[in-house]
């Protein structure tokens, strides 16, 4: 049995961890809940699971959540609460689902904490990449990835070295814009942006997939995860959305990783490594599924995908504040105060403007993020 402190339950990937440990129930406890702010979900699935913690990211829902959860179920509240349930000594496993660059300060210290950390949140990873690879070495830890993109390639690599890779491929669906001629990005509706082919997710990591950064955030995360250089990293566009990453290596050879797109695939993978567990979630049935198709990206429709790669090539500072940028950009967009092709004009007009810190620690990093926000409102 294994004891798991789920950061992010009420986000479409945390009800999903919530489903396969539902599954499951003599293999996996949920020892620990927390959520941004929807406490009445909170309280519903503290009830279900019976966590001895729930926690909620603001502090002013504190009063509130702890009337209404179960008896016996202590109340938490803010970033540092966060924190000491992600380095909690009774837990087997800490699984981050918390969206966004939120999620930096719990990964930092569970890392500290040396445990194994189930990561579905790609942002500290870009953002902070070579501070997080070294917490890890350090203290022992393993970041098992929860992208299916990443978990694609961990599976791939299974037993051999980065030195073996001369090309790791990042697949993409193309997002929900990939037939849609740019000229027309900026008169459709955000509910038609937000409609993706094949996923089911949140609004920002849609948004990012319908601009591509989501591939570009991916490859930048990969080449810390893997220890892979920018220039062995391609992307390249799968619609079926059935492969979900492939590793060319120095013979020759290429493995891919293939699953029906279901999150729950590499959840499963997460919370069971390093085990093989059955599932009952949808096969792949290539008989019926038909062709599997693969093409280059578009960078000059999808202009963010060159972005990312010249912030991962840049390193130092740079990737933070591309992150941090962009997820305020798409903040603003999902507000309707920005049309959506603002949303990369106004990341690459603040990338322009900051002065990259190469050798950062991780107060520089949280600056360089914290300043790209701030300009993404100035601009606006």
């Amino acid at each position: 049995m294994k004891n798991i402190i789920l950061l992010g339950s009420t986000g479409s990937v945390g009800r999903n961890v919530l489903d396969v440990a539902r599954r499951y129930p003599d293999r996996y406890r949920i020892a620990a809940l927390s959520g941004r702010g929807n406490i009445e979900l909170l309280a519903e699935q503290a009830a279900e699971f019976r966590p001895s913690t729930v926690a909620v990211g603001d502090e002013a829902l504190y009063p509130r959540l702890k009337e209404i959860l179960p008896a016996g179920t202590d109340a938490a509240a803010g970033v540092d609460a966060l924190e000491g349930l992600a380095g909690r000594g009774d837990a087997d496993m800490v699984f981050i689902a918390i969206s966004g660059t939120a999620a930096l300060r719990p990964l930092v210290a569970a890392l500290k904490a040396g445990k194994t950390v189930a990561l579905a949140s790609k942002e500290p990873v870009v953002s902070a990449g070579m501070v997080i690879r070294k917490l890890a070495d350090e203290n022992s830890a393993l970041i098992l990835p929860v992208d299916s993109e990443h978990s694609a390639v961990m599976q791939c690599l299974s037993g051999r070295s980065a030195k073996d890779v001369r090309t790791l491929y990042i697949t993409g669906s193309g997002g929900p814009l990939r037939s849609t001629r740019p000229e027309e990005f900026d008169s459709l509706p955000i509910e038609r942006i937000l409609d993706h082919p094949k996923w089911k997710m949140g609004p920002k990591i849609t948004v990012d997939s319908a601009t591509l950064m989501n591939k570009g955030l991916e490859a930048i995360e990969a080449r810390w995860l893997f220890d892979v250089p920018p220039e062995k990293i391609k992307v390249i566009i799968h619609p079926e959305a059935i492969v979900h990453s492939m590793v060319e290596f120095a013979d020759g050879t290429v493995s891919a990783c293939m699953f029906s797109p279901d999150m729950r695939f590499p959840i499963l993978k997460a919370l069971s490594h390093p085990e093989i567990v059955e599932s009952s979630f949808p096969r792949v049935d290539l008989a019926r599924d038909g062709k599997l198709t693969f093409y280059a990206p578009d960078t000059d429709k999808f202009p963010a995908l060159a972005l990312a790669y010249s912030a991962m090539d840049a390193g130092g500072t740079m990737p933070a504040v591309l992150n941090g940028a962009n997820e305020t950009a798409v903040k603003l967009y999902l507000e309707g105060r920005i049309a959506f092709k603002d949303i990369i004009t106004i990341v690459s007009d603040v990338m322009g403007m900051h002065v990259n810190i190469k050798e950062p620690a991780l107060e520089d990093i949280q600056n360089a993020e914290k300043w790209a926000s701030e300009e993404v409102l100035r601009f606006c």
